[in-house]
C-alpha cells in the first residue's frame, strides 16, 4: 500500500497578494503587512496570505531569518472591525476566524525554526500586538504604541497574547495592559520589556530590524531553532522536561557541520562561517 503524502505547502514563489508584501534579500525574508490605508487591519485576505506565507517560510531551508514589518502609519491595528460588523450583521457570531486563522499564525511564528524580528512603527494593537510579541525580537521607535484593545470591544484576548504576554512581563502586568486595555507608549514598551530595542527615529526600525536579521541569518541558525524549542519547554514544563529537550537539542546540534566547523575554526583562532546545517 502506498502511503498518502501530505500536501506540500506553497512554495514563496508561488504566494502573491497585494496585502502582504514579500521581499527577499539573500537569507532574510521580510514579511510586510500592506494595507497601509487601514493601518494594516487584518481581514481574511491577509490572514490568509500571513499564514500559507509563514507555512511556505517553515519548510525552506534557504530562509535563515524573517522580518515582519507594517506598511505606512502603523505596524497592526489587529483584526479589520469593519468586515467583521459585516460579518456580525450577517450571524457569524462564532468567530471561527480564530481557530482558521488566528491560531494557525501564532503557532507557526511561535514555533518558527528560525529567528523573526518584528519591527513595529506606530501602533500596534489587538492581534496586532499579539503577532509583535510572538517575534524573538522586537524594534521600535519614538511613535511605537501597544495596545492590548480586546477588552475595548468586548472580546478575551487571541492569537497567542494569552501566553506570551505574561512571559513577557508577568501575570500582574498582563492582567494590567488586557483588563484596563490603555496603550502603552514607547518608553514604557521598552521598560515593560515588550520591545527590545528602543531606537531615537522611526524610519531607523525598519532597516535596524533588517540588519539585525540579516546579522541572525548568518548565524547557527540550527542552534538557534533548538534554543528556541528548549525555551518553549524549559518555560512551560519542568526541570526534567528541560533537561531532557537540552539533550535532545545537543544531539541534534553536536552533529551539525555548524558545530564542526565553530570548533575547528575556534582551535584555529579563526571566525567560523555557519551554513545552517
Amino acid at each position: 500500500m502506498t502511503a498518502i503524502q501530505p500536501p506540500h505547502p506553497p512554495s514563496l514563489t508561488g504566494l502573491k497578494t497585494d496585502s502582504l508584501l514579500v521581499d527577499r534579500t539573500d537569507a532574510v525574508v521580510t514579511l510586510t503587512l500592506n494595507r497601509p490605508e487601514a493601518m494594516n487591519a487584518l481581514d481574511v485576505d491577509l490572514k490568509e496570505a500571513l499564514r500559507d506565507t509563514l507555512a511556505a517560510i517553515e519548510n525552506d531551508r534557504s530562509v535563515r531569518a524573517v522580518v515582519l514589518a507594517g506598511a505606512g502609519r502603523a505596524f497592526c491595528v489587529g483584526q479589520d472591525l469593519r468586515e467583521h460588523a459585516r460579518d456580525l450583521d450577517k450571524g457569524a457570531t462564532e468567530l471561527d476566524t480564530v481557530r482558521q486563522h488566528y491560531n494557525p499564525i501564532a503557532q507557526r511564528l511561535a514555533s518558527l525554526p528560525k529567528p523573526v524580528v518584528a519591527a513595529v512603527r506606530g501602533t500596534a494593537a489587538g492581534a496586532g500586538a499579539s503577532l509583535a510579541l510572538l517575534a524573538d525580537f522586537r524594534i521600535g521607535g519614538p511613535r511605537t504604541t501597544f495596545l492590548m484593545a480586546f477588552a475595548n470591544v468586548g472580546l478575551a484576548g487571541d492569537t497567542g497574547v494569552s501566553w506570551s504576554l505574561p512571559h513577557l512581563v508577568g501575570r500582574a502586568r498582563a492582567l494590567e495592559l488586557l483588563l484596563l486595555a490603555q496603550p502603552l507608549r514607547a518608553q514604557e514598551s521598552y521598560d515593560y520589556g515588550l520591545l527590545t530595542q528602543l531606537l531615537p527615529d522611526d524610519e531607523q526600525v525598519l532597516p535596524a530590524a533588517q540588519e539585525l536579521a540579516a546579522r541572525l541569518a548568518a548565524g547557527p541558525t540550527v542552534a538557534y531553532a533548538a534554543i528556541k524549542r528548549e525555551l518553549s519547554i524549559g518555560t512551560a514544563g519542568s526541570l526534567s522536561d528541560a533537561l531532557a529537550a537540552e539533550a535532545q537539542a545537543q544531539a541534534i546540534c553536536g552533529a551539525t557541520a555548524d558545530h564542526k566547523a565553530a570548533v575547528t575554526a575556534f582551535v584555529a583562532k579563526e571566525k567560523p562561517t555557519f551554513g545552517g546545517r
